[in-house]
């Protein structure tokens, strides 16, 4: 079978006894990163050396077959760097392959970052998505943040140390300066801190600089009530002040409202 394996987000000692015992047992691991693994089996105290199965982004849908295959006779245990495996991880293809193939696949749980987060920002928990890492593309950002505009579920993202100033302030732009956030870094670590306030005025502390594994939680929309045409041509507006084309933030808002992309861009036209 395959076992996907929660491993700690930080702190080694959120290693479960399970964990402990599945790695001292197994016989090949697939890793994201085989240097990373064989620290954590040292660190862990396993001194019997696995055969190690690089699985990693860059050649999962690849090795996700050969993977199944072996799969079938010994049991494979995946591990990424931190976190369960298949959550903005390497793991998806794999599981979808084996479960096409017929070959059965089991959970070691453990930590995970999102759900970390998410406990500790103090936002409602009740309803939540995960969106990940927001494109690295800053126009791609902003299309995605401006469709999420009228999400009432709590979000949850990933972001870089070098891209989250930036990352903060196109929060601010789509969802509004004053919507609730948090800013969860090095979670389960020495430093860990969580950050909690407006978007905007994360948005200018984080401009200082931030270091370390970030989590952002974001809290949801307050309001189911639709845009009006006015209010959705300013939304336009404001997305082309921060470097939208005209037909994308029409584009986005539209998406994201229901209103007509063609009033949207030739509202935001004569309002200009």
């Amino acid at each position: 079978m395959i076992i996907l394996a929660a491993t700690p987000i930080g702190n080694l000692g959120d290693a479960s006894t399970r964990l402990i015992e599945t790695l001292r047992n197994a016989a090949v691991i697939a890793a994201e990163d085989t240097r990373t693994t064989i620290h954590l089996l040292r660190a862990l105290g396993i001194e019997e050396r696995p055969r190690l199965i690089a699985l990693h982004e860059h050649n999962e849908r690849e090795r996700a077959g050969d993977i199944v295959e072996l799969a079938r006779d010994d049991d494979v245990v995946v591990l990424t760097d931190a976190g369960m495996p298949a959550i903005s991880d390497p793991g998806f293809p794999l599981v979808q392959a084996a479960a096409e193939a017929g070959v059965t696949v089991t959970v070691v749980p453990g930590p995970s970052a999102v759900l970390t987060a998410l406990a500790l920002s103090g936002l409602p928990t009740d309803r939540f998505t995960f969106e990940g890492f927001p494109s690295r593309k800053g126009g791609d950002r902003r299309r995605t943040l401006a469709s999420l505009q009228t999400e009432r579920r709590t979000m949850v993202f990933f972001e870089s140390p070098h891209r989250i100033a930036q990352t903060l302030a196109d929060m601010a732009d789509a969802f509004g300066p004053d919507r609730s956030a948090a800013v969860c870094r090095e979670l389960t670590k020495l430093h860990e801190e969580v950050r909690r306030g407006p978007l905007g005025e994360l948005a200018d502390w984080a401009a200082e600089g931030v270091r370390g594994e970030i989590c952002v939680v974001v809290g949801g929309s307050p309001s189911d009530a639709p845009l009006d045409l006015d209010a959705g041509v300013a939304r336009v507006l404001e997305l082309v002040a921060s470097g939208l084309r005209m037909k994308e933030a029409a584009a986005s808002v539209s998406e994201s409202t229901g209103l007509s992309r063609r009033a949207l861009y030739e509202g935001a036209l004569a309002a200009r």
